[in-house]
Parts: structure tokens; C-alpha cells; sequence
């Protein structure tokens, strides 16, 4: 799998995830198993491939035993293998064992939501330190839930990458002292693949090719999902995500960010009127998939500036007068974010059709796509285009273990992953984290030069690593 190994072995498999929420004060929510139907196998695509962006470190594939034994039969056992996914790229510390089967033994989420609440979003350090305080027991507890032992395990996976540096060093050296310790494989994650993977675990139909449309706090993507670590990126965000500018309009608004700006907004959108205040769609006059929601913010605070709404009276203590006010902001903007979903949305199906026609399905999937109103609307969008709508439950839509596991899951039953790390590995000792890590190369018409994340140093795609694997050419590097 990918470089959770310092030295990054060689040839790989592997993933990714992404962002979630987890509290200092342990909060633990602990969910009953759930079965859902076992669906075929994929064929493998490759027995290995590198995910390391420093050549000089590569070596040959496999030289360690064990490894060697699992790849010349990834596939024996199959709806026996046992994952323990682990994930801690953003706020949630989350850890969940799932069967091949699609058997959800366990999930367990340790949420920061006192913090979020706090800093009014959140605050790298204090996430790390949150991180590390619990999940020694987050993971004990998703062990404990499943009824198993770490020997139970056939491997680990854990996110790796697109999120916050600090917090994905923590749920990396949990997973590799496990694996270490046991002598077990390892899959590394990219969390954005796994938002989208989890759809196929909960819907037994989901064949490749889908389009998907990941949305949270830090993400807007829109891919089409070709085949198994194979997406081609339709549109992302050139600015802030969706789930930012409902965090910071939630906070403005004086609402209780405990539960995150999302379910915040949704409920006060209730009582407005979403025609109050003419918000304008941001990039109307861009036809791509591409998403903005930074200018959409300023207006909102703006709006709230010449309304003098004060955030410091939390909702509970507004006034009649004034909560309506709030109401009417948040449901006015509510509409517009949404609708700069639906129209990048529409053009996105069209596009996908375009180079996929056997295209039936759109995932929606990310914290922001538990929103009901973000689905109704959505549900419009594919039912006009002959298309039907996919989202995971709300417990799987935020970031979460069972995601993690489940791609762990698919990449680790094709032959993609790392050998055990050592036993004995140092504290200090150096991780392949992917803090920026594109999942899919730009489809043509989709680049945005303005796009910032492009000025910043990122790693090459997943796709991009894997396909130049197949193809046995030198990985891309950064």
C-alpha cells in the first residue's frame, strides 16, 4: 500500500481518507453491527504499485515473507478477511472492523465537538492533542464492539491522506504499532476514495462506472469513478468547501456549532423564508464543474453586518424579531450553496455521460450529503437525467471508520497494500503523509487556473500512481 511505511516499500496498496470530528471529552458513540449482502469480487488490477514520492527510497516489491504470501493469493478466504479501519484526518477519531462480507462488526466515533464549538471550527494542534488522548480506547472499543482481538484481523487500513498533517499522524503510528506488533498488512487510505467507496458496501448494485459528488468541511469534489482507484476529476472547489461556509454562516449567525454548522443551519432554515435575501450563485458565468463558495460567504457577512445581528447573543437568547432575521439568512443562503451544487451537478452528469454512457448512478457522499435538503434537491437533479441518487447513511456519510476499513477492503483484496511495518518501529520515525492529495487527474475541460490548491505542493493522484503502475512506468512525482 502506500508509504505508511517510512521507507515506503516499494510497490503498493493502498488509500486514503478524510476529515471528521472527535472530542477531547471523550464522547463515544458505538453502533450495532450491520449485515449487508456480500456482492462479487472485482477482478485484481495489479499485484502492487508505489505510492512513495521519493524514487531513491523504493525497493523491489515485497521482500518481506508474509507480504510475499498474501499477494500470490489476495483473494483466498474472501468474505473472510476482517479490517480494522482507522481514521483521524480531521476532527473525528474514528475506528470501525468490517468483514469482506460487508459486515459492519463494529464503528466507534470519538467527536471533538466541544472543541469545534470552542474555536468556532478547527484548530490543528488542539485536534491532534484530542486525537492522541483517546484512541488507544476508540480502537480497544471498536475491538471490543466486534467481539474480537487484534489477532482476529487480517489487516489494517488507515487514512494517509488529503487532511490535516498532525491528525493523520495519529491514526498512521496506531495503525502501524498494530500492525507491527502482529506482523499484519497495511492499507493506506485516501479519504476522499473511501467517502465515495463506502456507497458500494451499503448498495450491493453500485458497479463501476459512477459519478460522485463528495462534499464535506474541507472537500467539494465531483468524479467519475472509472474502476478501482481510477477517477477522472470532473470538478473541485477553487476556494472553500461547502461544509465551511455553512460552519462559518452557523457561526455568525450565533447558532450551536456542538452538532456543526451543517444540521445548524438546516433546522433554522426551517423557519425562513429562502427568498428574503437575493444571495448571488457564485460562478455563473464559469462553465465548469468547479465550485466557489468564499464570495458566497462575504455576502453572507455582509448581510448579517447591515442586519446588525450580533453572534455573541447565541440564537437561544434572540429576540423574535431577530431570529427571524437569522431564519431568513440562513435559509436564503442555504438555497443559493445548494443550488451552486445542483447546477455544477447537471453539467457534471452531462460530461460524465459524455466519456461514460453506462453511467446509472450518482454517489453523494461527505459530511455536508447527510443535509436532507441537499439530497431532495440533488434527487431533482438525477431524476431529470434518467440517473438515480446513492447516499450512505448519515453515519457513513461523515468521516467514520467504516469507510476506511471498507476500502481497505477493496484495494487489500486486489493485492494492494504494505507489508508489516517493524515491530520496533521509532516514534520519530518518518511517515508518508498526504496532507494535499489529489484522488482523480483533471478532466480537460474541467482545469481552473484559478484554482489556489495549485500553488500549493501536493502530491501526484492516486489515479496517477496506480495507473503508472499498471503500466510499469516511474511513478509521477510531486
Amino acid at each position: 500500500m502506500t508509504g505508511l511505511v517510512p521507507t515506503l516499500s516499494s510497490r503498493i496498496s493502498w488509500r486514503l481518507n478524510l476529515l471528521h470530528k472527535t472530542t477531547q471529552y471523550v464522547t463515544i458513540r458505538a453502533f450495532k453491527a450491520l449485515r449487508i449482502p456480500s456482492r462479487p469480487v472485482l477482478p485484481p488490477l495489479s499485484s502492487a504499485f508505489p505510492l512513495n514520492s521519493s524514487p531513491p527510497r523504493l525497493v523491489s516489491s515485497y521482500s518481506n515473507k508474509s507480504a510475499a504470501v498474501q499477494m500470490q493469493n489476495p483473494l483466498s478466504s474472501d468474505d473472510n478477511l476482517v479490517i480494522l479501519g482507522i481514521e483521524t484526518s480531521c476532527d473525528d477519531t474514528a475506528a470501525a472492523v468490517v468483514r469482506s462480507s460487508g459486515e459492519i462488526l463494529s464503528q466507534v466515533v470519538s467527536s471533538q465537538a466541544d472543541l469545534l464549538a470552542r474555536y468556532g471550527g478547527v484548530a490543528p494542534k488542539m485536534a491532534e492533542q484530542a486525537h492522541a488522548q483517546v484512541i488507544d480506547q476508540v480502537v480497544q472499543e471498536a475491538l471490543d464492539k466486534a467481539q474480537l482481538t487484534e489477532k482476529d484481523l487480517t489487516a489494517v487500513a488507515v487514512t494517509i491522506g488529503p487532511g490535516l498533517s498532525l491528525c493523520l499522524r495519529v491514526g498512521v503510528q496506531k495503525a502501524r504499532k498494530i500492525a507491527g506488533r502482529l506482523n499484519l498488512p497495511i492499507v493506506g487510505v485516501h479519504h476522499m476514495e473511501a467517502h465515495a467507496l463506502v456507497a458500494r458496501l451499503v448498495e450491493k448494485k453500485l458497479q463501476f462506472p459512477f459519478l460522485a459528488l463528495l462534499i464535506s468541511g474541507g472537500h467539494n469534489l465531483l468524479v467519475l469513478a472509472r474502476d478501482l482507484g481510477h477517477y477522472i476529476q470532473l470538478g473541485t472547489t477553487v476556494d472553500d468547501a461547502i461544509g465551511e461556509a455553512y460552519d462559518k454562516t452557523a457561526k455568525w449567525l450565533g447558532l450551536d456549532m456542538r452538532r456543526s454548522g451543517g444540521p445548524a443551519i438546516e433546522e433554522l432554515a426551517h423557519e425562513g423564508d429562502a427568498e428574503a435575501v437575493k444571495f448571488r450563485v457564485p460562478m455563473k458565468q464559469h462553465k465548469d464543474c468547479n465550485f466557489s463558495y468564499a464570495g458566497l460567504k462575504n455576502q453572507v457577512r455582509l448581510e448579517i453586518e447591515a442586519q446588525n445581528i450580533n453572534a455573541e447573543i447565541p440564537i437561544s437568547s434572540a429576540s423574535s424579531e431577530d431570529r427571524g432575521a437569522r431564519a431568513n439568512i440562513a435559509a436564503s443562503f442555504q438555497r443559493v450553496a445548494v443550488l451552486h451544487l445542483e447546477e455544477k451537478c447537471q453539467r457534471a452528469i452531462e460530461w460524465a455521460l459524455k466519456i461514460e454512457p453506462s453511467v446509472k448512478y450518482l454517489v453523494a457522499s461527505g459530511g455536508v450529503a447527510s443535509n436532507k435538503f441537499v439530497r431532495s434537491r440533488l434527487n431533482q437533479v438525477v431524476e431529470r437525467n434518467a440517473l438515480q441518487l446513492l447516499c450512505p447513511p448519515p453515519s457513513l456519510c461523515t468521516d467514520n471508520g467504516v469507510m476506511i476499513a471498507w476500502t481497505g477492503v477493496e484495494h487489500f483484496r486486489v493485492g494492494r497494500y504494505d507489508p508489516p511495518p517493524p515491530a520496533n518501529e521509532p516514534e520519530d520515525a518518518q511517515l508518508d503523509l498526504r496532507p494535499r492529495w489529489p484522488l482523480g487527474e483533471e478532466y480537460a475541460e474541467g482545469r481552473s487556473d484559478a484554482r489556489s490548491m495549485r500553488k500549493a505542493r501536493i502530491h501526484p493522484s492516486l489515479t496517477s500512481l496506480i495507473q503508472a503502475s499498471l503500466l510499469g512506468q516511474p511513478k509521477p512525482t510531486v
